[in-house]
């Protein structure tokens, strides 16, 4: 994932709400989401070139999603798929905190990420950038290519719009799932002056500032939404896009 927005025990009827977009290049084959056929537990896309994932639950709660971290001066590419982490953690059975311990004396196989796990009971981001690992707390969170809530300007919009759209959600899951989605489909891109400087031309920081990233060769893929209700109900809904931007398919699934 290259943007996410969530709220974390911070509505009395969402115990989690998440809602994020997957930027990739076009040309990278990956599934939709789906339960897998070798671990039928999991659900979520999967990356056909690394074998990976950004992003999946199991039907016991088990969570994770990962964001590059954009720093092209320390990008190696001999280094392993991040993607292996969701997939290690979606398949594993280890609880968050021990698990993403277990993970320090291998950071360094992986170019930087930010990995969120949970179990529904808990949930934590570790920045593999400074090996910390965060409890997240009660509120509203915003993750893009640095550091958890650095005030990008399109992480700070997905905060803002996510708290106000849980203050008088619809009822039904579909419907708020549809209006999250809608909070990351902006392809405007922010003005030179707001842009973070992360090492790569002023062209390209333009394009990808935009929460959508409309690309013939690199852009938003996916969009997918979930929902972890208070007394126990799981919904998950994913739409992809093609590399004009248009609607290729979705799915919404109530685990």
């Amino acid at each position: 994932m290259c943007l996410i927005a969530l709220a974390w025990q911070a509505h009395p009827v969402y115990s989690l709400a998440l809602v994020a977009n997957r930027d990739e290049f076009h040309a990278r084959p990956s599934l939709p989401a789906g339960f897998w056929p070798d671990h039928p537990e999991v659900l979520g896309g999967r990356d056909l070139e690394a074998g990976g994932t950004w992003l999946g639950i199991t039907r016991q709660k088990r969570f994770a999603a990962i964001t590059n971290y954009r720093d092209p001066s320390q990008f190696e590419q001999k280094r392993r798929s991040r993607g292996e982490l969701p997939r290690e953690f979606l398949t594993g059975n280890m609880v968050p905190l021990p698990w993403l311990e277990s993970l320090k004396p291998r950071l360094a196989d992986y170019n930087d990420f930010n990995l969120l796990v949970g179990d529904g009971n808990c949930l934590f981001c570790l920045e593999s950038r400074t090996a910390t690992i965060i409890p997240l707390q009660p509120g509203i969170y915003g993750l893009s290519n640095h550091l958890l809530d650095t005030p990008w300007p399109k992480v700070s919009a997905a905060k803002k719009g996510l708290s106000a759209l849980l203050e008088d959600p619809p009822d039904n899951l579909a419907s708020l799932s549809a209006r999250m989605m809608a909070l990351l489909s902006s392809p405007d891109p922010y003005p030179d002056v707001l842009l973070p400087h992360t090492g790569i031309p002023l062209d390209r920081e333009r394009l990808i500032s935009a929460a959508f990233i409309r690309d013939a060769r690199y852009g938003t893929r996916s969009t997918s939404v979930l929902l972890c209700t208070a007394d126990g109900r799981t919904w998950f809904s994913e739409r992809r896009f093609d590399p004009q931007g248009e609607t290729a398919g979705e799915c919404g699934i109530m685990l």
